[in-house]
């Protein structure tokens, strides 16, 4: 029998993570099957256990349970802890331990699939929900000049940075704040793509020369956020598709130690592009 793995959450339906891990077992020679698992909004843990009683020896969280899946783990890494969440889950021993892959995909798609060197960024993340602090992490460990967090609400922005004081200095303003300010990388965490009909901007000139535009959202189209960069002048841009497929290449490393070489994977989710 195959070995189990699958992506739990609520909803689950649309997940491409399937396509993209059973592609990924095939490419790679690894006797897997990957499948959904839908969990009811009350029975995260039941649904998790019986899947690891069944033979389950991995789990990629979505929403609604990431915390719920931190609460559930034995231990965790370190870029789990820092994240506050946890969105991998290893079965080992019996137990349940998690990690926090997200933030490596997004790192893993800049700098291997869009060639951006994160090094030579000042890095402008744009937002401050929960979904950052598992980004933050593994962006300062790609040591760029320089990385600030900016929300309307600065006090969420300030606490991100705070939380991460211990690593490096992050900066935090709100919109307001970044008036005469340009940066190389801008990462687009906000929901404003997804709640289209909010009275809602994104602060204009905060593209520097040469620099590249990345949403964590994704569409077929280019999404709002992108369409307003590519009108600021921004010729480089891509949306989150190349962080998902980089976080599932990540989780999948975790459960099995072998790093796969995603690009058919792209082939295969946007033909011809």
């Amino acid at each position: 029998m195959p070995d189990r793995y699958a992506v739990i959450g609520n909803p689950v339906a649309d997940s491409n993570a399937p396509l993209i891990h059973n592609e990924l077992a095939r490419l790679t020679g690894q006797d897997l099957v990957y499948e959904r698992l839908l969990a009811p909004l009350e029975g995260f843990a039941a649904t998790a256990e019986r899947f690891a009683s069944e033979g389950g020896l991995g789990l990629n969280v979505t929403v609604p349970f990431k915390l719920e899946a931190l609460a559930l783990a034995y231990d965790v890494t370190p870029r789990a802890r820092h994240a506050g969440a946890v969105d991998t889950l290893r079965r080992e021993r019996g137990r349940w331990y998690g990690d926090s892959t997200e933030g490596a995909g997004l790192v893993g798609a800049l700098s291997r699939r869009h060639s951006v060197r994160i090094e030579r960024c000042h890095v402008l993340m744009l937002g401050a929900g929960s979904a950052v602090r598992a980004m933050i992490g593994p962006l300062l460990q790609a040591h760029p000049r320089s990385l600030t967090v900016a929300n309307r609400r600065v006090d969420k922005a300030v606490r991100i940075a705070e939380h991460f004081a211990d690593i490096a200095s992050v900066g935090a303003v709100s919109y307001a704040g970044l008036e005469r300010r340009r940066f190389d990388l801008v990462i687009d965490a906000t929901s404003f793509g997804v709640d289209e009909d909010r009275d809602a901007r994104w602060p204009a000139g905060i593209f520097g020369q040469g620099a590249f535009a990345y949403d964590m959202a994704y569409d077929d189209a280019p999404t709002p956020f992108l369409r307003f960069a590519i009108a600021q002048g921004v010729d480089g841009f891509a949306d989150g598709l190349s962080m998902l497929v980089e976080h599932a290449a990540e989780s999948f490393f975790v459960w099995r130690g072998v790093r796969p070489d995603t690009t058919r994977v792209y082939e295969i989710l946007r033909p011809g592009r």
